[in-house]
């Protein structure tokens, strides 16, 4: 029996030093601990205001609308990641190597992914600054086509021979860029080369009726034919027209040939490269 008693007493003291303990650490971490929970709850209403906040800055600043809910929930995500850190050391634990594992795992997913990345990157760029849209016809990457569609790691590009274009974002924001689509009006070049025996000033007469004739031509810049070169074979003759963006095309190939057939018959030749062939026969 006194073996028995001993052995209570001492569970009691044991039990007893383990409640004073844990009365201890209550006090000590007790108020770290609510004063914690109350900066999360507090926190996680902040970070939520602010990226409500973002979102409509992003709306009044008209972005692509892939782009808004993507930095939206990349500035929650950060925000949030931000503030469990913080109150996790307001608690006591240790985040300094927590967060260098973070960095460490971000350092090699940065490495693995680094071509996509890189897209990424710059197709966040082209939609901020927008050196294009939906609709215009660009030349990039060596491909020239309408844009179909602008996504976050790639742009989709529609070729004049109705294919389907797929290029990464950043071949095209490391590279250069040509937008057909980027101003209203376009200047229509041509080179004409006419014969020698022709008449020049026959040949402008035609070329100028052709073009203040038509009325997609634009009269402000003004059109102009002038003698450009006087070449080993030809006279070549300079056209120049400014015309709607829009038209570019369809003047283009509408004055090639009409160019061809009025000069043809205002008796105006156009020459061609000829080759003389000389057979010398040998007995």
């Amino acid at each position: 029996m006194p073996q028995v008693t001993e052995q209570i007493q001492n569970t009691t003291a044991q039990a007893e030093a383990l409640i004073s303990k844990g009365y201890d650490w209550l006090i000590e971490v007790g108020p770290k601990f609510l004063l914690a929970i109350i900066v999360l709850l507090v926190g996680l209403r902040i970070v939520k205001s602010i990226s409500r906040l973002l979102v409509k800055g992003l709306d009044k600043r008209n972005l692509d609308p892939t782009l808004k809910p993507f930095l939206g929930s990349l500035t929650n995500i950060l925000l949030k990641a931000m503030l469990f850190i913080s109150v996790a050391s307001m608690v006591g634990i240790e985040t300094t190597s927590f967060v260098a594992v973070l960095g460490a795992a971000g350092l090699a997913v940065g490495l693995a992914l680094q071509g996509t990345l890189q897209n990424f990157a710059s197709g966040v760029m082209l939609l901020i600054f927008k050196p294009f849209k939906k609709g215009d016809v660009i030349e990039a990457a060596g491909y020239t086509g309408t844009v179909d569609a602008i996504e976050i790691f790639v742009t989709k590009l529609l070729t004049f021979q109705n294919r389907l274009v797929i290029i990464p974002n950043g071949q095209i924001a490391s590279g250069s860029l040509t937008n057909f689509s980027a101003m209203n009006t376009a200047r229509v070049d041509f080179k004409i080369g006419i014969s020698y025996s022709s008449n020049i000033k026959t040949a402008k007469d035609v070329i100028t009726k052709i073009y203040s004739e038509d009325e997609r031509v634009l009269q402000d810049p003004a059109p102009m034919v002038v003698v450009g070169n006087l070449g080993d074979s030809s006279v070549d003759l300079v056209v120049r027209v400014w015309v709607n963006a829009a038209d570019y095309w369809g003047v283009y190939f509408d004055f090639n040939e009409r160019i061809k057939i009025q000069l043809e018959e205002a008796g105006v030749s156009i020459p061609f490269p000829q080759m003389d062939v000389h057979l010398i026969k040998q007995d």
